[in-house]
């Protein structure tokens, strides 16, 4: 049993290296884990044999012990990760750690969710005008404004109906546009897996006109050389500047919207109606499952009562 489970520490290290986790996070992790098989290994229990029950007798031999509310939730987290690599390593087939919910900690409370039908709105009523350019003369600044927005048009369709990240939008580069095939490739990070999305006709028509006139007009108003696909009319290099403009912006004439995580948070809630959650996993970019599901408690109408629905160690 002790050796069994210091071989599936280690992988668990390696997989966790490999998913971009810090070394810190690692060494936090796996430590974690080392607690979980030595209580199993004094209660007889094997790796591969751990139920659902038998995570909650471990939870509640933790409380005991005088561990708070959040440190239990933490270690379930850290079971809910190593019984996840536990099933891509095909040595178990349930994670007995996944509908496992510590009571008495504060949920992140959920924004307002926004319909498909008022996201399309939120887009379409966002008005840009950028007057015809001609080479050789100055490009006054209220064109650069101009410019701007029809870059934040852009901006705010990949966030409709992409649901993609600020910090992905800010890394986007000339090469992840798939334009002839109707395609956005989205690069992973130590967040979030990478994933190709299609993007819509008017998406690609938009892009194109983007990439080839409003883009080129911005670099030679600033002077910048860079590939990234965003670029501000400003000296800024920093692309929350431009994600700040625009949800103020947008503010001004959708009151309900309180920031860009709220329509990523819309979209995904949305998606789940219509697709299964593996496919939704796929499209958020979602490391775990378990990231995922949390955004069906949008769709719960009794939102107020989930916590009942669940069974909670007290």
């Amino acid at each position: 049993m002790k050796l069994a489970g210091n071989i599936y520490l280690q992988k668990f290290s390696e997989w966790l290296i490999l998913k971009g986790y810090t070394a810190s996070t690692v060494k936090s992790f796996t430590k974690a884990v080392q607690q979980f098989t030595v209580w199993l290994d004094k209660e007889n229990i094997e790796v591969e044999n751990v139920s659902y029950n038998d995570v909650l007798a471990y939870i509640n031999y933790q409380k005991k012990k005088g561990n708070k509310q959040r440190t239990l939730q933490l270690s379930t987290n850290v079971i809910r990760h190593f019984y996840t690599f536990l099933q891509q390593e095909e040595t178990v087939q349930e994670n007995p750690a996944s509908d496992v919910v510590i009571k008495g900690i504060r949920r992140k409370e959920l924004t307002e969710i926004l319909s498909t039908v008022e996201l399309e709105t939120i887009y379409r009523s966002f008005d840009t005008q950028t007057r015809t350019y001609q080479e050789g003369k100055s490009i006054p600044p209220q064109h650069s404004n101009e410019l701007a927005r029809k870059r934040n048009k852009i901006i705010l369709g990949l966030l409709v109906y992409q649901g993609m990240r600020t910090e992905e939008l800010a890394r986007l580069e000339l090469q992840d546009l798939q334009l002839r095939e109707g395609n956005i490739s989205i690069q992973g990070s130590r967040k979030a897996e990478g994933r190709i999305l299609k993007l819509e006709a008017h998406q690609v028509y938009d892009l194109m006109d983007y990439v080839h006139t409003v883009r080129k007009q911005i670099l030679e108003v600033t002077s910048k050389q860079t590939n990234k696909v965003f670029i501000s009319v400003g000296s800024s290099l920093n692309f929350q500047n431009i994600m700040q403009k625009l949800v103020k912006s947008l503010q001004s004439t959708n009151p309900i919207l309180k920031d860009a995580k709220q329509i990523r948070t819309s979209v995904i809630s949305n998606w789940l109606k219509v697709h299964n959650l593996r496919k939704v996993q796929y499209m958020a970019g979602h490391r775990y499952v378990s990231s995922t599901e949390a955004y069906q408690l949008n769709n719960i109408e009794e939102l107020q009562d989930d916590i009942k629905k669940y069974h909670p160690i007290g």
